[in-house]
């Protein structure tokens, strides 16, 4: 006789394995398209940053437009360099937040998250103000309703995310690979042309160049770095959503951190060559990557193809913080510093609060600016800075304490980044102050108090619960049940046969007012009570005013005064509607009561709902 042995760990043919969530999560390609979306469309506004801060020193100062872009890219590297090892050593996400809150403290931590808070909200709000910017510049009719474009905007890459990360990844994959095939195309056409194929772009629109240029002095570079490392904004997006990723995990974000670096480093570095071949001067009224197109590729076809990629990508940017900000948000809530809610998942592995939360304040910030990107733009790179230099601080201290091998060339390479950052930020900030910055420099220790006021919150609701400690053994009370009733009715002896069930003693309370058509109501309701005979008494309580939760309350404190050891539970039956729209047709007596015994007495409330079919 043969004897087949089934391993305990196999799965039966019939039956499917469990659901894991690893097929909602990212591949290193899902997680490319997904979450690096805001840094491949800074590409579209990071060069054109640059060109007009070294604008003001004429043609000249346009000649230091690679110089500082390399910069740029080197900034680049280490920061990607550093995030690397961010992945690995923090694989549970949070990026700057998770480093400062293990080395640094608490506070610094939460400096941390309301900087990376910000940049998130405001990358939201700039992309699609950015990509809507393109569609109107491309149907000037459609100006006047730029705000409501944001809004349908917003509206559709938020329905995209709570469908699921997986999902929102491919639908962003194609627009993704478009954009950055059109980019290297328009580069690689471009390095083969000696002068501008077509300028029909720029012709008629009138020049940003300064008329008399002046020398390039250290300030004119630095504001013209500051402006650039716009450009920089969504690098550290992947750091924060390591757990999106499948299993290995740490791996497929790494890979998916160093193509980000690769591929935007050479995007700057291929754009800022053809400015200067090109001779490129700023124009008002067009972008400077739409004079790139129109150089290299001339006005035709392939123009609109880069134009519209553009735009799409742009609008779609935002998915870059829709992938990033929640993951944080549940980091704040699981240390208690957000309410606890923000750490829930959906069914898809969404963190459905946290993408409703961004969603919400960035359609208040698309109203405040009325939908347009320059009253957003300067707010935008100083919170990701700040995080930077946290992250490469925090991340000094990491190496240090843990001395494995290697350590002082890691630590070395996050103090370079920390020194590069840190300058970058008190640059930014000094540059932009008047722009906006100030608002920014003001909103950032609001939220920390925010922070710490809910961490207090819970740590008072923790100690009075007794979090940590073992509790009492439960015991048994002497129980009441009072059940608020108006007539005698099928729902009165469904209410009194639930409250039988739940306490020794069951009392009957009434509400009686002192009109002549209340009283006759409450005699024959005790008339109605007598003949019926439930075996509960009916207690009567007289209220001068015309008010119901009031009396009540105060009977069941009467009660619990002169019953301390008794557990007094109020009882309120209410009628479950078979249709949505007959729920207009209910009195809400029961919520009046419920919202009054719980306002004014500690009683236990039951809910009882007593369905119609």
């Amino acid at each position: 006789m043969t004897v087949l042995t089934v391993q305990p760990d196999e799965t039966p043919a019939d039956e499917e394995p469990p659901d894991t969530g690893e097929r909602h999560r990212l591949t290193a390609l899902a997680g490319f398209a997904a979450l690096s979306l805001d840094a491949m469309a800074s590409v579209a506004y990071g060069p054109e940053a640059i060109v007009l801060v070294l604008a003001a020193a004429g043609a000249h100062g346009l000649g230091f437009t690679l110089p500082v872009t390399l910069a740029i890219a080197a900034l680049l590297a280490v920061l990607v360099a550093s995030y690397r090892q961010v992945i690995a050593a923090f694989p549970d996400g949070g990026g700057s937040y998770a480093v400062a809150r293990t080395h640094l403290g608490a506070r610094t931590s939460l400096v941390a998250a309301a900087s990376l808070v910000l940049d998130y909200v405001l990358n939201v709000a700039v992309a699609v103000t950015a990509g809507v910017a393109a569609l109107t510049s491309a149907f000037p009719r459609l100006y006047d309703d730029r705000l409501w474009l944001c809004l349908a905007v917003l509206v559709l890459v938020t329905g995209v995310n709570l469908r699921g990360i997986v999902e929102s990844a491919r639908a962003f994959v194609v627009p993704t690979v478009v954009f950055v095939g059109s980019i290297f195309v328009l580069i690689a056409v471009g390095l083969f042309r000696s002068a501008p194929v077509s300028t029909a772009t720029a012709d008629g629109h009138a020049s940003a160049l300064a008329d008399n240029a002046t020398s390039v002095g250290t300030l004119l570079l630095l504001k013209a770095f500051a402006s650039g490392c716009s450009a920089l904004t969504g690098v550290e997006a992947i750091a924060n959503a390591v757990p999106s990723f499948r299993a290995p995990r740490v791996k497929r974000a790494q890979r998916a951190e160093v193509a980000l670096g690769a591929v935007l480093g050479m995007m700057l570095i291929g754009l800022s060559v053809l400015i200067s071949r090109f001779h490129l001067q700023p124009v008002q009224g067009v972008t400077v990557l739409a004079q790139l197109a129109d150089a290299s590729l001339g006005h035709n076809w392939a123009f609109y193809v880069i134009q519209f990629a553009t735009m799409i990508l742009l609008a779609l940017s935002a998915n870059t913080s829709f992938g990033g900000l929640p993951v944080l948000l549940k980091l704040l809530a699981r240390d208690n510093y957000l309410p606890h809610v923000f750490a829930l998942k959906a069914d898809r592995q969404v963190h459905r609060h946290g993408v409703l939360a961004l969603a919400a304040v960035s359609a208040a910030l698309l109203v405040f600016s009325g939908g347009d990107t320059n009253t957003l733009v300067p707010l935008f790179a100083i919170g990701v800075f700040v995080g930077f230099t946290v992250a490469q601080v925090g991340m000094v201290r990491h190496w240090r304490g843990e001395r494995g091998a290697g350590w002082r060339g890691k630590a070395l390479l996050n103090g370079f980044g920390a020194v590069l950052t840190g300058v970058a930020a008190v640059v930014v900030t000094a540059s932009k102050f008047e722009e906006g910055a100030w608002l920014i420099v003001i909103t950032l220790p609001l939220l920390v108090l925010a922070f710490e006021t809910v961490h207090r919150a819970y740590a008072h609701i923790g100690e009075r619960l007794g979090l940590g400690r073992i509790p009492d053994p439960p015991h048994r009370d002497r129980s009441v049940v009072i059940v608020p009733v108006s007539s005698l009715t099928r729902l009165t002896s469904e209410a009194l046969t639930a409250a039988a069930s739940l306490g020794d003693e069951v009392r009957a309370v009434t509400v009686c007012y002192p009109d002549l058509e209340d009283r006759a109501h409450l005699h024959a309701l005790e008339g109605a009570w007598a003949e019926w005979n439930p075996g509960v008494p009916l207690v009567r309580l007289t209220c001068d005013r015309r008010t119901l939760g009031r009396p009540i309350a105060a009977y069941v404190r009467d009660v619990s005064a002169a019953e301390p050891d008794t557990r007094v539970t109020v009882l309120i039956a209410e009628v479950e509607p078979v249709r949505l729209w007959q729920r207009l047709l209910q009195n809400q007596r029961g919520a009046v009561v419920a919202h009054a015994v719980r306002r004014d007495t500690d009683a236990v409330i039951c809910r009882l709902r007593f369905r119609l079919f």
